[in-house]
């Protein structure tokens, strides 16, 4: 087990001391794609509000999600550790309660936490309805003091549950979100209180549903692609809303505002969506797993700065220990990510460690310029090897034109796996195993605490189609 164990912690109150300890926002786009933003040149969306915050930050060029569809990567930012060591093995699993959390941490430390927007990690599964109040997996259960929630993807004119209580909205779902956040802000801005607000949004997910002036802009593409761009035109609107209002509550300066995506882009959408890259969402390769990152940060990050060190979303949670000095008890010891304080503060850094994902019997790892994949069939395990400086679309497998390089990322694969083995049947807890209770996925009809919510809902584009169903049982 101590492949991946990390060991960051020890003294770190230094940090915290010379620094006022930031506030922190974490926001993530659902379903969009590596390529899509304007500072990678896309021939149609323009992004000015990402490209300002690269233009302001740190830009990662190979920044990961840390699995290929959203549920897996939402449960490595709050944990720093790969989906499957925490019972997340795909969409719609529940996040183990025996998994201590960065929003626990912080609160502990005196971080005002809320929640705004998708939440994928209560074992629900359908299109996103609001969290009830006594959900066992429910954002509060995690560490979140205040959440305005929702099971899974959510579109125009959403509800959404606050606390448990459920509200309607009308307009674009990315402005509300982050409208309802900067609520939150402004009132620990006030109070002079740090605040941890992750926004998770529903955007570009399908079904695609924008404003008519967002989806005008491009009017020359099929009707999903028109639709598909025109709610990440909201988004970007709503980081622009986002920025200006840290701004005004004169807080910015202090603000780590970290920017990216739960997975790689779609397919089928024009122009595609993953800027080259082979693969899409679902895809251990590049296209399922890159996706933009950036940090903005101006009172750590004074230069903008473009990096190529490989980073992923399992770094999240080790980063924000570090930089707050919280307790090394506040995650626990087997993690896949690392801290990325140094990179932050402009020093010389090179990866120390692999990447690792796993998903659907298949895995892959990367070690500084390569990538091994080991993607299982019933009949046997194919091996691919590519080198991602040269060959960033992976188009060259190496496994035989580099014999060494091979065996030894097998071996680092084969160990990380054997790690994640133990995790997933849970040795990492102090119990030694997994909750039996811990429940199985499920759709939403088919808990009876939704039930009596039919009759108004039925009639919502979104949940009609469900319903039906569910009435036809």
């Amino acid at each position: 087990m101590t492949l991946l164990t990390v060991l960051f912690f020890g003294t770190h109150t230094s940090f915290a001391e010379q620094t006022e300890r930031p506030n922190i926002v974490l926001v993530m786009a659902d379903d969009m794609g590596w390529g899509q933003t304007g500072y990678y040149n896309h021939p149609v969306l323009k992004t000015p509000n990402l490209d300002a915050m690269a233009a302001n930050g740190l830009r990662f060029d190979r920044f990961y999600a840390g699995g290929p569809v959203c549920s897996p990567t939402r449960a490595t930012v709050l944990t720093g550790r790969t989906h499957e060591r925490t019972g997340v093995m795909t969409h719609g699993y529940a996040l183990r309660r025996q998994e201590p959390t960065i929003a626990q941490g912080l609160a502990k430390a005196g971080y005002a936490t809320g929640h705004f927007g998708k939440w994928h990690l209560n074992g629900l599964r359908g299109p996103g309805v609001p969290v009830l109040a006594d959900d066992p997996h429910s954002p509060g259960e995690f560490g979140f003091q205040e959440w305005l929630s929702v099971t899974n993807f959510f579109d125009r004119d959403p509800i959404l549950g606050r606390q448990g209580t459920f509200e309607e909205y009308t307009g674009d779902s990315s402005e509300i979100v982050v409208a309802e956040a900067l609520k939150f802000i402004r009132k620990n801005a006030k109070a002079e209180k740090p605040f941890f607000t992750v926004i998770w949004y529903g955007t570009p997910h399908s079904p695609w549903r924008a404003a008519e002036e967002d989806a005008s802009q491009f009017g020359d593409l099929k009707r999903d692609s028109r639709e598909h761009y025109g709610e990440l035109v909201a988004m970007d609107r709503s980081i622009g809303t986002l920025r200006a209002g840290l701004k005004d509550a004169g807080i910015a300066e202090n603000t780590l505002f970290w920017f990216c995506s739960d997975n790689g882009g779609l397919p089928r959408i024009t122009p595609e969506t993953v800027g080259g890259l082979r693969g899409f969402k679902g895809s251990l390769y590049e296209g399922g797993l890159r996706v933009p990152g950036i940090i903005e940060w101006p009172a750590q990050i004074k230069k903008a700065r473009v990096t190529a060190v490989p980073a992923c979303t399992m770094d999240i949670a080790p980063t924000l220990v570090e930089i707050v000095g919280l307790p090394s008890e506040t995650l626990l010891p087997t993690l896949d990510g690392i801290s990325l304080k140094p990179l932050l503060e402009g020093e010389e850094f090179s990866r120390p460690q692999p990447i690792g994902f796993r998903y659907r019997g298949g895995s892959a790892l990367t070690d500084g310029e390569f990538k091994i994949l080991a993607l299982s069939n019933r009949q046997r395990t194919n091996y691919e090897l590519y080198n991602l400086k040269e060959d960033k679309k992976e188009t060259k497998n190496l496994r035989t034109a580099e014999p060494e390089v091979f065996a030894k990322l097998k071996a680092k694969l084969d160990a990380w796996n054997a790690s994640v083995d133990e995790s997933v049947a849970g040795e990492d807890y102090p119990e030694g195993r997994v909750d039996p209770n811990h429940p199985e996925p499920q759709y939403w009809i088919d808990v009876d605490a939704y039930q009596p919510f039919f009759d108004d809902w039925a009639d919502r584009p979104e949940y009609k189609s469900w319903i039906q169903r569910a009435r036809k049982k």
